[in-house]
């Protein structure tokens, strides 16, 4: 099912939290066991160009010199603020890995015995490159004795209950986004590989490099299997055919942002009506959820396209599709041939230069696979209570900024306020980490058998997924593990959710000023709490109902200053040519929009917020922009920002530093901003939405 969540920055890019910390900026320091070293400055001059004027680049005016001394490592495909806290939580959990796995016969079952052996399991590179392909070989026996449709049919159900792969379409149960307390199964498209339907579809010569690396890793993985060169070339174009029908008949990313457009709830009877070959009331059971009178289809007419296929295209087409399933979907658990040849088609889509050491990659996977095991190692030592009530004051504080600004708007009516104002007060708040730890019961960790533990981690989460029906929604889970460099708002909960990992500077330090910190920290909780009022979010209720809860006339306004961010973004160019997709990126953009707005108003009640006292330098107000601004700044190899334009719903980071304060009179008076600088707009065209 789709994820209905919106974070604030997605994991290809990497998208908070600490005692009291009240409206007059007083703040007392928790005991760490492990202290951090400091940077001598928050706001550091040496950062800066201020060759550049601050109206016509404030980005680069903030950061240009860090950004000319900080190269992205060859392992990276962009480095920044957020890269930097990934890197050095990755390094913590190193740490605790490496103890953890240097202690074998821990009691079976144990947190430390199943979080030690995964990560020992996936170092031991000897006995994973001496296996080779073997632990593959018979999922492709087992494909090779498919005879006919029935047995495409059945394959592709058996690759998804057992965690091997999702063919054709995206399966699981989920929040009913109209009785978000009910879990039901829903459907979506799928089916293809490359990370955008426009991948099939364009014909420039970047997509048609990509296009091309794709075919070339197909042909790769099928030779190391034992096929022979012909016959690989001839099955990568028989997969990139399939996936391209597939691919034409998806939704775009664009349209897929309205909630109300797949939402489409029907009769596992009238849906099967709709797919001749697939008989939905048998293969529900065939994939554990049987029993269901009704199912969430996303998108309907993608459905139909894909049963027509699965009539249309030979058997034996179907064969080689579904042994490409097994093996893009194990290459990275194999040996070196197939992890290299699986890095060398992630480089052309990402520019990365060199692969991450194997201790990063496999305490990432751990972290993926175990996260609420590792999870725990990871606050004991490295967050504290001191952060989580840090963290619920300051949430405090910008609620009660936005209910304030809420009330102020000059474009909504008093009845449409009131439902707004009763949503935000709905807000449910998680910080750090879950009150209730995921156990995973019944995944089996074995030191000696890797493949056999990543199957173990899979078939778990499938079983698990498909054993919440007729259950009650369980609000208690969390999307991220608390290690996590991101936050998000879920407005099925309708929940703000900040993972420990964040917690850093430049987003938050003990030792920082409030201006340092309302600027960083301060922004990504506001942008969480505008989700709930974005494009998309704002269609949800107090109750996470997807139910329509304002007037016409108050839509229709939010249209319009909606419309003006779509307008702005999309002016915006990056690699010379290609526009920032203000449709795709509106909802985090409006969330940039509001977060920064409103985290200043929030800094303006505190004692620092009031005071004229310079720092280094610079005003309050000086010092809070510049914040905003240091969160941002990094660089992107170019592959991947031609990527992130397609895929991904967050603007570039420039823009996303520059954007949202050029519609901001505070930051005008800030920098003596004037007529004539690149980035001056006129106080009427200041674009004000929440």
């Amino acid at each position: 099912m789709k994820v209905k969540y919106f974070n604030l920055v997605l994991a290809g890019a990497l998208c908070i939290s600490v005692s009291a910390f009240a409206i007059d900026g007083k703040k007392t320091k928790p005991h760490h066991s492990e202290k951090p070293s400091h940077p001598q400055k928050f706001i550091d001059p040496a950062n800066m160009d201020t060759s550049i004027k601050p109206g016509d680049d404030f980005y680069d005016y903030a950061n240009g010199t860090w950004i000319k001394t900080n190269p992205i490592p060859a392992k990276n495909t962009r480095w920044g603020s957020f890269d930097i806290i990934h890197q050095d939580n990755t390094d913590k959990l190193l740490k605790l890995l490496t103890e953890v796995s240097a202690t074998p016969g821990q009691p079976k079952g144990s947190l430390k015995q199943r979080v030690g052996d995964l990560y020992a399991s996936g170092m031991d590179s000897t006995a994973i490159e001496k296996l080779g392909y073997t632990p593959i070989v018979p999922d492709l026996k087992r494909v090779d004795k498919i005879s006919d449709l029935n047995g495409v049919i059945t394959e592709m159900m058996y690759q998804r209950t057992v965690g091997e792969g999702s063919p054709l379409f995206r399966f699981g149960v989920g929040q009913d986004d109209k009785h978000p307390n009910v879990n039901i199964v829903g459907f979506d498209q799928g089916g293809t590989s490359l990370p955008d339907r426009d991948y099939y579809l364009k014909s420039d010569a970047r997509t048609k490099k990509i296009q091309d690396a794709y075919k070339t890793y197909i042909v790769t993985l099928f030779t190391l299997t034992g096929t022979s060169a012909g016959d690989a070339a001839k099955n990568a174009e028989t997969i990139f055919n399939l996936e391209t029908v597939l691919a034409k008949a998806q939704l775009s990313r664009v349209v897929l942002r309205d909630p109300n457009i797949t939402y489409n709830k029907l009769s596992v009877k009238d849906f099967s009506a709709t797919t001749p070959h697939l008989d939905w009331a048998q293969l529900l059971t065939v994939l554990k959820a049987g029993g269901q009178d009704t199912v969430l289809v996303g998108e309907p007419s993608f459905f139909k396209t894909a049963d027509s296929l699965l009539a249309a295209a030979p058997v034996a087409d179907w064969k080689v599709y579904l042994k490409w399933s097994v093996l893009k979907g194990s290459a990275g658990s194999l040996s070196s041939a197939f992890v290299d040849a699986s890095f060398k088609f992630s480089q052309a889509l990402s520019g990365q230069k060199v692969m991450a050491p194997r201790t990063e990659r496999m305490s990432g996977l751990v972290d993926g696979s175990l996260g609420e095991l590792l999870g725990q190692l990871y606050v004991e030592k490295y967050f504290t209570p001191a952060a989580k009530q840090y963290m619920l004051n300051l949430v405090n504080n910008l609620k009660s900024t936005l209910g304030d600004r809420i009330q102020r708007l000059d474009w909504m009516s008093p009845e449409t306020k009131t439902r707004a104002l009763k949503k935000l007060a709905a807000f449910t708040v998680k910080i750090g980490y879950p009150d209730h730890w995921q156990t995973y019961d019944g995944i089996v960790i074995d030191r000696g058998n890797y493949v056999g533990n990543l199957r173990s981690v899979a078939a778990w989460r499938y079983n698990y997924n498909v054993s919440q029906l007729g259950k009650p929604v369980d609000k208690t889970r969390w999307n991220m593990s608390p290690p996590t460099v991101n936050a998000y708002y879920n407005p099925g909960n309708n929940e703000i959710v900040f993972p420990a990992g964040i917690l850093q500077f430049p987003f938050f330090d003990f030792d920082a000023d409030d201006a340092v910190n309302y600027g960083g920290i301060g922004a990504v909780i506001g942008h969480e709490m505008t989700h709930g009022f974005d494009d998309s979010g704002r269609q949800y209720d107090a109750d996470g109902t997807l139910r329509d809860w304002w007037t016409k006339d108050d839509a229709d306004k939010f249209k319009v200053r909606a419309n003006q961010v779509v307008d702005q973004y999309n002016a915006f160019t990056m690699l010379d040519t290609i526009h920032v997709n203000g449709k795709l990126t509106l909802g985090e953009n409006l969330a940039d929009l509001g977060g920064i707005n409103i985290a200043y108003e929030a800094y303006k009640k505190t004692k620092e917020g009031q005071s004229n006292k310079k720092i280094d330098g610079f005003t309050g107000d000086q010092r809070f922009f510049l914040s905003w601004a240091q969160v941002w700044r990094g660089e992107k190899r170019t592959e991947s920002i031609a990527q992130s334009i397609m895929t991904d719903p967050h603007s570039p980071e420039k823009y996303r530093c520059n954007a949202p304060i050029s519609n901001m009179d505070a930051w005008y008076a800030a920098f003596n901003i004037q007529p004539g600088d690149k980035n001056y707009k006129k106080p009427e065209d200041r674009i004000k939405v929440w």
